[in-house]
């Protein structure tokens, strides 16, 4: 019997874990689900989130990235693929790309069903990049072409989508310099050691070559060379003849000296296979592989360290609280904000007008092509020789934009502060969305007070030194950007919840909104931060250095404004973020929230820069 608290994408999830570790060939395979990017690490895979409605879109990108990893998983040798790996930039994008596309080829022959659900990823993943509106090859990567390529002469199967548009534009050149030695992509297929020289050929014939490095299978030789020549030198202390005394003492000692070869032969042949047990996975020749260091937790700051990940959770907000409870919630939320609603509604709305008056149509007249123009026909009546006239509507500057904002949900936040962000958020989002700008809400915590199982771990396992981030973070999506705002309204009840507001680690929730942002295919990005303090976790700068939070969330605001991806502006609450953020506002009273994100966000639409100026140079409202 199902429970009223159930997850109807569990059983679809579970399903599709044990259907990949079977596809994959290892029952040991760990898989789990993030709204962070997809991957495989070791025994760990990562697939995209599945969220309670178990949208069509969502199924068939889990499906699809579950196969092309699990192919990966199954197919590639990690040894092998280090061996040939070339040491330059584009020459390892190339390889790489080309040893993807070997994996998922392999698996389209093997398993046909395969081939249909990894489509659908690379169709996905081809709109999510824009490679539909590329009309340049020079616009579009060349690995990926090259990739698509390989996919394509050993499948058959045409590129699906904005894919096959990345292809097209690329395959006049990649056939014109490649193409004899890409007819041999189907006998190199299955062996990696020889699809990896393929490769390596296919990078020097497209320019490449010396991006490469040092050829391998030349050392190899020249390793082996060197054994031949010991073998056949001869023994110093020969004349060339035989002693006689020797000659003579041959017939005696002819039986003992064949028990004592054949002993020692059997003694180099268990050393033999006693090496082999122990390294079976290395080739003839070659040192053992150090396995690569980890990647670092952080971009901004490689030093930045966390103890342990394992219990981090990036969860929508759905997934925290029934359907029932957060109606409640947000029943409770509009009924603490009711004398507030007004203001805020009017500072909406005075938003939407300016962005609405911007969005205004503006029109190219008499031209040749685009829409009729109406108002130009009586002309053609009077004279019927005078051609039709078109008109074209003029592209406004934000209708490509989404707006992230990232709320600190963190202890100190909590009553009135927690509720006017809720509710700014809220109405923001709605207003935006009228103006045909994308919203994302996400907020950010931790699982626990002062350190939850990582303090745990790093108790049991003797409090080592210096250990870094000590406690479970807490990402929460409150509203996708492609999520309407009416199917979220409810989520942003969830932080009136009693016992969710903990405490709050701002580095690491700024660069995860950044690498959400980064991944949306819209042009302009912008990230509003609002938040009340420092970043505090008393876990954490208890064993570490008293600014080690508030250096990281130096370095990622650093990185991000140096970036330039991403506008990046704050808001502090009776908190002076200007110490960090080049464009911020610090508020005195949590009553003028509304009005500082209103005039923030109209600020970075206003066509006039000089007026955008003075409100972005505002340091302090109130």
């Amino acid at each position: 019997m199902k429970k009223p608290n159930d997850n109807p994408a569990d059983p679809f999830k579970k399903a599709l874990a044990e259907a990949t570790k079977v596809m994959a060939d290892d029952p040991d395979l760990s898989v789990s689900y993030s709204v962070d990017p997809s991957g495989l690490s070791g025994e760990a895979m990562r697939l995209p989130q599945v969220s309670r409605r178990m949208t069509r879109e969502e199924v068939l990108l889990a499906r699809g990235t579950a196969d092309a990893l699990a192919l990966r998983h199954k197919y590639h040798d990690d040894a092998v693929h280090a061996r040939y790996a070339p040491p330059g930039d584009m020459a390892r994008d190339l390889y790489e790309a080309m040893e993807t596309a070997r994996c998922e080829a392999m698996g389209a022959r093997d398993m046909p069903g395969t081939a249909g659900n990894i489509d659908a990823k690379i169709a996905a993943d081809a709109t999510r990049r824009g490679y539909d509106r590329i009309t340049r090859a020079g616009d579009a990567p060349l690995p990926v072409a090259a990739g698509y390529m390989i996919r394509h002469l050993a499948t058959g199967r045409a590129m699906p989508g904005g894919a096959g548009n990345v292809l097209e534009l690329w395959r006049g050149f990649i056939e014109e310099q490649a193409g004899g030695t890409l007819e041999q992509v189907a006998e190199n297929l299955s062996d990696q050691a020889a699809f990896a020289r393929f490769a390596r050929q296919v990078i020097t014939d497209l320019g490449y070559g010396d991006q490469l490095g040092d050829d391998p299978d030349q050392d190899d030789d020249a390793e082996d060379q060197g054994e031949d020549d010991a073998e056949e030198q001869p023994d110093p202390d020969s004349t060339g003849q035989e002693d006689p005394e020797d000659a003579d003492a041959e017939p005696e000692q002819s039986q003992d000296d064949s028990q004592d070869q054949a002993q020692a032969q059997v003694s180099m042949e268990d050393q033999a296979d006693q090496d082999m047990v122990e390294d079976t996975e290395m080739p003839d020749g070659e040192a053992p592989l150090e396995p690569p260091p980890p990647p670092p937790v952080s971009e901004a700051d490689p030093d930045y360290k966390v103890f342990l990940t394992d219990h981090d959770e990036e969860v929508a907000a759905e997934d925290l609280a029934e359907p029932a409870e957060l109606e409640r919630l947000r029943a409770y939320l509009d009924q603490q904000l009711e004398p507030l609603k007004g203001a805020v509604s009017r500072l909406a709305n005075k938003l939407q007008r300016r962005l609405q008056a911007q969005q205004n149509r503006s029109w190219e007249f008499d031209r040749e092509e685009g829409i009729l123009d109406a108002g130009r026909l009586a002309r053609v009546v009077a004279n019927p020789t005078t051609p039709l006239s078109f008109k074209v509507e003029k592209d406004t500057e934000f209708r490509d934009t989404v707006v992230t904002l990232l709320l600190d949900n963190s202890g100190s936040m909590r009553g009135r502060p927690i509720s006017i962000a809720a509710i700014c958020a809220d109405v923001l989002a709605r207003t935006l969305e009228r103006c045909s700008v994308k919203v994302e809400i996400l907020g950010f915590t931790t699982r626990a007070w002062k350190g939850g199982q990582a303090r745990e771990a790093w108790l049991n396992e003797g409090r080592p030194q210096q250990p870094g981030r000590l406690n479970d973070l807490r990402h929460i999506v409150y509203k996708g950007a492609d999520a309407p705002w009416r199917r979220s309204r409810d989520n942003l009840g969830l932080m009136m919840k009693e016992g969710l507001l903990k405490e709050n680690i701002d580095g690491e929730a700024l660069e995860w909104a950044h690498r959400r942002m980064l991944m949306r295919r819209e042009q302009r990005k912008i990230l509003m931060v609002i938040s009340d303090g420092a970043p505090v976790d008393d876990s954490t700068l208890s064993v570490n250095p008293a600014n080690y939070l508030e250096k990281h969330l130096r370095d990622v605001i650093a990185m991000v404004e140096k970036r330039k991806l991403v506008e990046l502006l704050a808001i502090g609450i009776g908190h002076d973020v200007t110490r960090y953020y080049d464009r911020a506002v610090t508020i005195t009273d949590v009553e003028q929230l509304a009005g500082a994100m209103t005039e923030q966000l109209a600020a970075l639409f206003d066509s006039d820069p000089r007026a955008r100026a003075r409100v972005m140079g505002i340091r302090k409202a109130g």
